[in-house]
């Protein structure tokens, strides 16, 4: 085929041919199946059958005329402009040689797994994406549960047009890349039935400390759109990994997320998500084995790839099995100056607490609030806001920019509103539950994501703090020694020149880890009754053993 590749025919170096996600799929496929990390297959279509379908459809003279100039500041001109260049490849026709090939290839991978139509993911990868100093995450379009060859079609053409949505020409503007010389291929691969089980998105090193030895999980039940979108509060996971690698159970921390949605198939929509049950909010959508075992596969992607990875991965309801369905370097942490640190401090301590949610960075900003819910509304936002949302996607990028701050409602440390913030050096708190509410008749707010994992809102503009701390330290012959209370702040004190810990208070650990005293636990466990019992119980959360939830 002239348009097509499968993965087993794809690797690295074809990032030209079909984008950084197809190419690292092709390269895990190829060789680290071998090694048990299994990879659903699938195919793709490369960047020339991009270019034959502007050629054929005069598409590239109503792409120059529409981004001229362009100013993706002005969100107005920025999103008619955008939707004059997706209208214009929407009402294009596929080439019919490209469609052929489509069909083709699909009847191919339908037969490899033994169905008429296979379900299949759609999602798009420009060449110019996932790349080791730039993520676009999220830049373009993806849809799910694709199972027949006309869907699968119009899917492709959507894809296509994705390339313009207002977030990626500003994503490519603001980093110099040339419109034109970034193309689109679309991969099409194997769904995992995981909205018969589990999915998520992991880290093989800390998202917010920095830290290498850290694997970060987060999973949700069904589909992993919704860890990705922002849509649910996931639960999380940190692995240990040189106790890891040395064979030991090496999960430093749960944390329950509320996981009120989840993402199904749906004949007629693709994809619907419904309310979890009360049930499956308080239990881990992954047993213990399973966050072990996708840790060990994260350490071993990342030392293929020899770089910190983010990665994508899907439990299949139907055969039980852990799959990886996408890879990519990351582009943050891993490219951070070690050589320096910025040091923010709130100049009074005299606040009130509107609101608290995961702090995404460690910066703090301040502004007037901005309640935002859709795109339509863009144009009411300033530089220097504070964004507020429910939740934010990627198509909110150009705003989020001009943002001081950002704080939604829902989402995780790996959702793309987070890593966006990461990118753009933009404090962030996510998941606060009701923030939207609570800020609603607040003018002004200070961000705070300075003060652990933990972030928080304060009410009116406070002054603070940015001091630059030079970590180019001189050998001393006294030991520079740490005192350590608060586990949530280890990592991130491991980042700053010194010789071990000299202190650690157990007492601070154990009230940071397990919210209750040691005895107040013992005595749970033997079955004595005990003061403010039921608010324990309810941090204790799915454990109902108090000898289990303390281990």
């Amino acid at each position: 085929m002239r348009y097509i590749r499968f993965f087993n025919e794809l690797q690295l170096s074809d990032i030209p041919l079909v984008g950084g996600k197809n190419a690292s799929l092709g390269e895990m496929y190829q060789k680290l199946t071998p090694k048990g990390i299994l990879v659903p297959n699938g195919f793709a279509t490369t960047s020339e059958a991009y270019h034959l379908l502007l050629e054929e459809n005069g598409i590239k003279s109503i792409i120059e005329t529409y981004l001229k100039d362009v100013d993706v500041s002005n969100t107005e001109l920025l999103q008619k402009s955008g939707q004059a260049i997706r209208s214009a490849i929407l009402n294009a026709t596929l080439p019919q040689s490209l469609t052929q090939e489509l069909l083709s290839a699909y009847t191919m991978l339908s037969r490899e797994y033994d169905m008429e139509h296979v379900d299949v993911a759609v999602r798009s990868s420009g060449t110019a994406e996932d790349l080791p100093d730039a993520s676009f995450a999220g830049q373009q379009e993806t849809f799910l549960n694709i199972n027949s060859p006309e869907k699968l079609l119009q899917s492709v053409k959507q894809c296509y047009a994705s390339l313009f949505t207002d977030r990626a020409i500003s994503y490519r503007s603001s980093r110099g890349f040339d419109h034109f010389k970034v193309a689109l291929s679309v991969g099409v691969q194997k769904m995992v039935r995981s909205d018969k089980a589990s999915s998520g998105v992991m880290f093989s090193i800390d998202t917010e400390s920095g830290s290498q030895n850290l694997v970060l999980i987060n999973a949700t039940w069904g589909l992993g759109e919704n860890v990705v979108s922002g849509r649910v509060n996931a639960d999380e996971f940190l692995v240990f990994k040189p106790t890891l690698t040395q064979g030991f159970k090496s999960i430093l921390k749960r944390s329950l997320g509320s996981k009120k949605e989840k993402m199904l198939y749906h004949a007629e929509n693709q994809t619907i998500n419904l309310p979890t049950s009360e049930e499956e909010q308080k239990l881990f959508c992954i047993s213990d084995k399973e966050v072990l075992e996708l840790a060990r596969q994260a350490v071993m992607i990342e030392a293929y790839y020899e770089r910190p990875m983010d990665i994508e991965w899907a439990k299949d309801g139907l055969d039980g099995k852990l799959y990886i369905v996408q890879a990519r370097p990351e582009t943050v942490q891993s490219k951070r100056d070690v050589q320096s640190i910025e040091k923010y401090e709130l100049d009074s301590k005299n606040t009130t607490i509107l609101a608290s949610g995961r702090s995404v960075g460690d910066k703090i900003g301040s502004g007037a609030v901005k309640i935002i819910h859709d795109t339509s509304e863009f144009s009411h936002f300033q530089t220097g806001d504070v964004l507020v949302a429910d939740t934010t996607n990627p198509d909110w990028e150009p705003i989020m920019k001009k943002a001081s701050a950002v704080v939604t409602n829902r989402g995780s440390r790996t959702c793309h509103a987070a890593i966006v913030a990461r990118e753009i050096g933009v404090p962030a708190v996510v998941g606060c539950g009701n923030a939207t509410e609570v800020l609603a008749p607040i003018h002004e707010v200070t961000v705070n994501c300075s003060s652990g994992e933990m972030g928080y809102i304060y009410e009116g503009k406070i002054p603070f703090t940015c001091k630059t701390i030079d970590m180019n330290l001189q050998p001393t012959k006294t030991k520079l020694m740490m005192n350590v209370g608060n586990p949530a702040e280890a990592f991130h004190l491991a980042q700053m020149p010194n010789d071990g810990v000299g202190l650690a208070r157990m007492e601070f650990i154990m009230t940071h880890s397990i919210n209750a005293h040691p005895m107040a636990l013992v005595d749970l466990h033997k079955g004595k009754s005990i003061k403010e019992e039921e608010k324990i119980r309810s941090f204790m959360t799915p454990y109902v053993d108090a000898k289990a939830f303390f281990y």
